[in-house]
């Protein structure tokens, strides 16, 4: 799967998103003019004994291009006031979403055995992505099957799951479920799903509106307001209404459109991280024979629909669906398969403390998908066989034993007592620390000097202890066990953030000097944490050509081929033959310096997508030119891949 692409792919998705949403506003404002037009016409000439005495003539002469002008700029208007304001609210990170659907942020010291295996599930895939591990939230009143994944770029990016999906799927389905969302990260399908939902917001907005005066008229009936605005207001809230209706059904088509072949590659892409077909199409089979399905009923999910997992609604007609039906995403998953669903008892969860309304909603929604289930289950489906639950049971009775952090050891080559501490965050603050540490006992006793400034209570003594233990990790293991940090530091307080960015430039500086690999962890630091505590603004694509960067190319080659591990001339050259730049010549050590490299790598994060990839993939060749990447050439180019917003699972 070339992510790459995909990314370029989405971006252009984007222009038709554009492109249908203009129409959509077009055609909005010319049934607003038609509205007005008939709310005139009746308003002046129709009587309610002899009915209306002018022809259609008459009606056509409301229509003019003054009012069709004002009515325009004023739609126009409120669309793209009320997209800005949405698009302001979800561009500030995926934990927004999150949290405006009722999710609650699973914290690493969680001792929920439900919770440690889904975090055990996203830091396993966020390794094996190459990604920093992502915040995870937990939907806990929603007894569906579901997933989502919310953010603008990587550095930003939350994974959500209801209650149902952690307690219902085993370790393998709930494996297929998170990659299957890793990619919708890594596909760049993220931001293309909050335009999306700002820019349909827009259109429905107006039915919104609509809604609210049609309820003004409870205020006519205790005389809150005028005869005759009482009686004008709902039957304008009645035409604003049928607006919002009609542009709902065209957001509706949108948001089917453009969503569903992503489902197929995300599935797709699920299977290659996993290295299993199975564990997603079990996940999907599961889905198919548990009552709730996949249904969801928090407030703003329907908005959202087009970025979860599953189907959150049932639909009458296939056509407005966000999702392709589940019978063709298994059958692409797994040919052999039977028609038989898997069926899996649902748990009982107390009801949360919710307004009668909300409860009757919910009750409504249960016998919905509990009858449209039981007709799946006479008409098309036979009984699963029963070793179903019996492996279920045996796969959840597991994380009782299970001790996922020295599993997460053993695989990264990490001591167990290291990643225990990375998911605490005095610990996690303790280990980067460490990683900055220097091994010159000058050098190091300033560095402590440093610790013991910062006044976080235990960080020097703890940080003292673990040193020794990172010491001997090395470069190769620097960055898995800065990954397994991250989680942990999203969780302080801003103001804990701003000590821990200080503590580790002073740290940086304290030998009045700083090193690649130092630039290096503490850009990946700052990028993925940054989007936790403030505002940041993404990179722009500005470099259609990779001439406009030539020179920054040239600093950027030239450092990884004086880092690196083969010979600095061959690794140069080759890289910037594979760019296509032959001829620019090789900078000399002295004047390859970090800040050099570093306003280099900045501004290459303003080129287009597909060049991006191109730039890494001629980095990694060219490092990789004697077959092997050393952990400090590994360490730069993912580095360069998290400034440039430009995951890189392949090429690492």
């Amino acid at each position: 799967m070339d992510f790459f692409q995909q990314q370029d792919i989405a971006r252009r998705n984007t222009r038709v998103l554009v492109l249908l949403f203009s129409l959509s506003v077009l055609v909005l404002i010319l049934l607003t003019n038609a509205v007005v037009a008939a709310f005139l016409f009746f308003g002046d000439d129709y009587n309610v004994y002899s009915g209306s005495r002018a022809t259609m003539q008459g009606f056509l002469s409301y229509f003019t291009w003054q009012r069709f002008g004002g009515i325009g700029m004023a739609v126009t208007a409120v669309v793209a006031l009320v997209v800005l304001v949405r698009w302001i609210q979800l561009s500030t990170g995926g934990k927004v979403v999150a949290e405006s659907m009722g999710g609650e942020r699973i914290l690493p010291q969680t001792r929920d055995k439900a919770e440690r295996r889904c975090l055990n599930v996203v830091e396993e895939m966020a390794l094996a992505a190459n990604m920093p591990v992502p915040a995870v939230y937990v939907m806990n009143h929603e007894r569906g099957i579901n997933a989502f994944a919310a953010g603008i770029v990587p550095a930003d990016a939350v994974i959500a799951v209801t209650r149902g999906t952690i307690d219902h799927l085993k370790r393998s389905e709930l494996q297929g479920v998170i990659a299957h969302e890793f990619s919708h990260i890594l596909n760049g399908d993220m931001r293309l799903n909050i335009r999306l939902a700002a820019m349909l917001k827009g259109i429905t907005f107006i039915g919104d509106v609509g809604h609210i005066l049609l309820r003004s008229n409870n205020r006519v009936r205790t005389g809150a307001s005028s005869r005759g605005q009482g009686a004008a207001l709902p039957i304008l809230g009645l035409a604003l209404w049928a607006l919002g209706w009609l542009g709902g059904v065209a957001a509706g088509f949108i948001k089917a459109g453009i969503s569903r072949q992503k489902e197929y590659l995300a599935d797709a892409s699920a299977v290659q991280f996993t290295r299993d077909a199975s564990g997603i199409a079990d996940a999907l089979k599961v889905i198919g024979g548990y009552i709730p399905g996949s249904l969801v009923h928090a407030a703003r999910a329907a908005e959202m629909s087009h970025i979860f997992f599953g189907q959150i609604e049932h639909h009458l007609w296939q056509v407005f669906a966000t999702h392709p039906p589940l019978q063709k995403r298994i059958r692409r998953l797994d040919g052999n398969w039977d028609g038989r669903y898997i069926q899996r008892k649902p748990k009982h969860y107390p009801n949360p403390n919710t307004s009668a309304a909300a409860t009757a909603g919910h009750e409504r929604a249960s016998i919905v998908a509990a009858a449209m289930a039981s007709m799946a289950a006479v008409e098309q489906l036979k009984p699963s066989p029963p070793a179903a639950d019996a492996d279920f049971a045996e796969d959840a009775a597991d994380p009782v034993a299970t001790d996922y952090e020295a599993e997460t050891a053993e695989d990264e080559g990490i001591p167990v007592a290291l990643v225990r501490h990375s998911h605490e965050p005095l610990g996690a603050h303790a280990l980067v620390s460490a990683l900055l540490m220097s091994p010159e006992e000058d050098i190091y006793q300033r560095q402590m000097t440093v610790l013991q400034a910062a006044q976080t209570r235990g960080l020097p003594e703890l940080a003292h202890t673990l040193y020794p233990a990172v010491a001997a990790l090395g470069a190769p293991r620097r960055l898995p066990l800065l990954e397994l940090c991250l989680p942990a530091l999203k969780s302080i307080s801003f103001k804990q953030y701003r000590n821990l960015k200080n503590t580790l430039l002073r740290l940086i500086q304290a030998d009045a000097r700083i090193e690649l690999h130092e630039w290096c962890l503490y850009q990946l630091v700052r990028h993925y944490l940054d989007p936790e505590f403030i505002q940041v603004k993404p990179s722009r694509a500005r470099h259609k050509r990779l001439q406009r960067v030539a020179k920054e190319l040239q600093v950027a080659l030239s450092v990884l081929a004086h880092e690196g591990g083969g010979h600095a001339e061959t690794v140069y050259q080759l890289g910037m033959q594979e760019l296509g730049l032959s001829g620019v010549a090789l900078l000399p050590r002295e004047q390859c310096s970090v800040a050099a490299f570093s306003k280099a790598v900045h501004e290459l994060a303003d080129c287009y997508p597909l060049l991006k990839p191109r730039v890494l993939k001629a980095m990694s060749l060219a490092a990789g030119e004697d077959d092997h990447l050393t952990p400090e050439e590994k360490e730069i180019i993912a580095a360069m891949a998290a400034v440039m917003d430009c995951p890189s699972p392949e090429l690492l």
